[in-house]
């Protein structure tokens, strides 16, 4: 059973440097809570929970695009960055909400989409009105097509979301004209970052946010949005040198972000830049993180890594390695709205995360699943940084992978000809009460069911059921974060691991007295008797920590560890300070 504890006095509100330990708490406004029973969560809805995130013990809310968007692809194709998506709310709605938040001490992260914006937006609106070569035309990607007859595409790039990444238009007299680029779906046109126009407008959405008191924004694909202007095929290129891909981590980025810097630090309570990267070379990630660029950026290897104690300490050594240099606090991230529900993911025979390998039918132990993810919970707020909690993981939902195929509004389950099943699963709105047609998502008496329906069998994993219950996920998560609030030792950046006799069992150090240890393995690890249980995420066994389950302990002062055979840490030990 998860240990409670008192409620955390420590206000931050005011500390600048919240963000280097902040727990962020990702909200898909859609499917948050609904107010007025319309089946789609808004920004009223969200406003009635603060009470409930403040109990959490989140410090700042991260919203995925809540603007004007006709939703190819769930918000991200944005039509307008200074207005509500009327679904949602309004602009005035927003603000309120920033500020109620802000009251309660947690602060307000939106979302920024650099690559490309909606097809409906009023620029590219205006450039397919405009003619070839012409200024509206030069903010996107338009190019003729190859061939006699301009019918091939430009390029041979593929789309993230699978199929091609040239879409061409009609002219107005019904003849085939230009092809405009898009790495994602045709209705997300990718902007031209080498036009002045598109720098500037960025900046000034900025602006518009900050000035409104949102304390920083998530970068969406934020190592995308810059291409070679040669535009060269990429078939049977076996490789890139650094800085080479035709469209990923291109160099000219660090200018984009160093001027986004100079704007976030303008203020007198300098804004937060948070990247969404995704890169191999932990060099060329750690490039986006020096001082004058962007504050934080997403661990995608860590979340997506297999349930296997030397893998995930390998993330862990190069997760840090690669941040110190650059003295950026590292992110932990167990998924978000585009990955597979940790309770899910964690019960298959592939424990580990790949888009491409995501298929209906992969059977999952659910209750395997549930014990992973309860000791993945305290591995990942035990570790020195930032937390990301998407919402609902909290509850320990699963992903929903029944759902009618007629529901699913995922393009990349079209673009796959609907094998892929989509990101719809870890979308589907939160159970707020054990009963009720929408278990409290929307208001009692609604006549409109949920935008994404919910299982039959979600009352036990609401709010409500689990406020009652000392040992639901709810109440660990509560607990953990309550104590990461309140300890010092993890607020602080000292890391280093403690050495185990054990295989499969990973144990590290927080600040002089605090350890976290994870069991991997297949057995029952005996515990150091010198020592206080501060949280568990499953029982223990006569004193001995079972399979997959973790545990932070408090050393008693004068307590001895014996040292294992091994005499020395591995090199990226070393306290962080």
């Amino acid at each position: 059973m998860a240990e409670t504890v008192g409620e955390a006095t420590t206000e931050r509100i005011g500390d600048a440097d919240w963000w280097r330990t902040a727990v962020v708490y990702q909200v898909y406004p859609r499917s948050f809570s609904d107010s007025d029973g319309d089946g789609v969560g808004d920004l009223a809805g969200v406003r009635g929970r603060l009470p409930y995130l403040h109990e959490l013990g989140v410090d700042a809310i991260w919203f995925t695009p809540w603007y004007s968007s006709p939703l190819a692809d769930g918000g991200y194709d944005v039509a307008d960055y200074r207005t509500i998506d009327p679904v949602l709310g309004s602009l005035e709605e927003a603000e309120l909400l920033i500020v109620q938040a802000r009251e309660l001490g947690i602060r307000t992260i939106v979302d920024i989409v650099p690559n490309h914006v909606s097809d409906r937006h009023a620029w590219f609106q205006d450039a397919l009105a405009a003619a070839p070569g012409s200024p509206e035309r030069d903010r996107f990607w338009f190019r003729q097509g190859r061939g006699v007859d301009g019918s091939l595409p430009p390029t041979d790039w593929e789309s993230s979301f699978g199929g091609g990444t040239w879409t061409r238009t009609t002219d107005q007299d019904g003849t085939p004209g230009e092809w405009y680029l898009h790495l994602f779906a045709p209705e997300q046109p990718d902007l031209n970052w080498q036009n002045a126009d598109v720098r500037a407008e960025h900046e000034d959405v900025l602006r518009f946010w900050f000035d409104r008191g949102a304390a920083g924004v998530r970068i969406d694909s934020a190592g995308l949005p810059v291409k070679d202007p040669s535009l060269p095929d990429m078939r049977g290129v076996s490789g890139y040198g650094a800085g080479e891909h035709p469209h990923l981590d291109r160099d000219e980025l660090h200018d984009i972000y160093r001027a986004w810097r100079r704007v976030a630090d303008s203020y007198d309570e300098p804004r937060v830049l948070v990247a969404e990267v995704w890169l191999a070379d932990a060099d060329r990630f750690a490039a986006y993180l020096r001082p004058d660029e962007i504050h934080t950026a997403f661990n995608f290897d860590f979340m997506t890594g297999p349930w296997r104690a030397d893998a995930v300490r390998a993330v862990i050594d190069a997760t840090l390695r690669s941040h110190a240099p650059v003295g950026a606090p590292a992110t932990w991230v167990l998924s978000n709205h585009d990955i597979t529900r940790p309770v899910t993911r964690l019960g298959r025979a592939e424990t580990s995360f790949s888009f491409d390998a995501k298929r209906f039918g992969t059977p999952t132990d659910r209750a395997l699943g549930e014990r992973r993810a309860r000791a993945a919970a305290l591995l990942a707020a035990g570790l020195p940084g930032v937390l990301y909690v998407y919402q609902g993981d909290e509850l320990g939902l699963p992903e929903v992978e029944d759902l009618p195929r007629e529901s699913i509004t995922d393009p990349m389950h079209f673009r796959s000809g609907g094998v892929d099943p989509g990101r719809d699963g870890c979308r589907v709105p939160l159970p707020w009460t054990s009963t009720g047609s929408a278990f409290g998502f929307s208001p009692d008496g609604a006549s409109t069911t949920p935008w994404l329906p919910q299982p039959r069998d979600w009352g036990p994993l609401s709010v409500q059921a689990q406020s009652q219950d000392p040992s639901s996920m709810l109440s660990l998560y509560r607990s953990a974060l309550r104590l990461r609030r309140a300890e010092p030792a993890l607020r602080s950046e000292r890391f280093s691991w403690v050495p185990q006799r054990a295989s499969g069992v990973l144990s590290f150090a927080r600040g002089d007295d605090l350890i976290c240890i994870v069991n991997f393995g297949p057995h029952d690890h005996a515990l150091e008797p010198d020592a206080d249980i501060l949280l568990a995420s499953a029982p223990l066994v006569g004193g001995a920590l079972p399979p997959d389950t973790a545990v932070w302990l408090r050393r008693r002062p004068g307590a001895a560890h014996p040292a294992p055979p091994e005499t020395a840490l591995h090199p990226s030990d070393q306290q962080r300070s």
